[in-house]
């Protein structure tokens, strides 16, 4: 199976970290967030990954190469320009069976066998591994009307939201939806998709999710990483691991 990982971005959010270093490359513990997901992704079953890249390229690939150091065949995918979080897809060929994408700067406990079946089962063109989460208002919210006049008052309001976690199950159909070469976020790709009367599906995971977004975000996902790690890593990553740490001569 084919993955997508998308590489491309700036990383603002997390700058000036990431004016030398690509997100991607952030390091979780004491390797790469990258290199977390693509082991992941190899104990899941999948043996070919394309980086759609950009922003200091150079970089990921000096790092990644063609993967044979993690037992996969990478391959990379440029963007002369940014075309969003949906429109790097466009550029990459061979994509004639389901395959996943995923943002390359994720840090979860995700099975991706299990979403990968749950994709299967629905016969559905896009899966979206969605994960819930809780937003606290910290302010007495109010509601009014076109006249000025209050219809409503909640003191520090908590809303529930189903959000995104970055990690899709594509069909190849989906392609027909997405222009070559032009840009489209997967916002707009979802609704092209809901109103072409297309069937898009939500994977509910109430495991461990940590998007790399933002200063606190990554300072919160290093420490779950060293508390946490053996969830993260494939027991045969975490074994050898372990091994190494066992007959140090240092």
């Amino acid at each position: 199976m084919k993955a997508i990982i998308l590489a491309g971005g700036k990383g603002s959010r997390l700058a000036p970290y990431t004016t030398i270093l690509p997100k991607p490359l952030m390091p979780i513990g004491d390797m790469p967030i990258l290199e977390v997901l693509l082991l992941q992704m190899k104990d899941a079953g999948i043996d070919q990954v394309v980086l759609t890249v950009g922003h200091l390229s150079e970089l990921l690939r000096s790092f990644f190469k063609d993967g044979s150091e993690f037992g996969l065949n990478i391959t990379y995918s440029y963007e002369k320009c940014p075309l969003g979080t949906a429109g790097p897809i466009s550029l990459v060929g061979g994509l004639d069976e389901s395959f996943l994408v995923s943002n390359g700067d994720v840090l979860t406990t995700l099975n991706l066998s299990e979403l990968i079946r749950f994709h299967h089962k629905q016969k559905a063109i896009l899966t979206i591994a969605s994960h819930h989460r809780q937003s606290k208002i910290d302010l007495g919210v109010i509601k009014m009307d076109g006249d000025s006049c209050i219809t409503g008052y909640i003191e520090k309001p908590v809303y529930d939201f189903m959000v995104s976690m970055g990690i899709y199950v594509f069909e190849p159909r989906v392609l027909s939806y997405i222009p070559h070469n032009e840009y489209l976020d997967f916002p707009d790709l979802i609704k092209k998709l809901i109103a072409a009367g297309e069937k898009v599906v939500g994977y509910e995971f109430d495991g461990y999710w940590e998007d790399l977004g933002r200063p606190d975000d990554y300072a919160r996902a290093t420490r779950d990483f060293e508390m946490m790690r053996s969830q993260f890593l494939p027991n045969d990553v975490h074994e050898e691991a372990a091994y190494v740490m066992e007959n140090s001569t240092f």
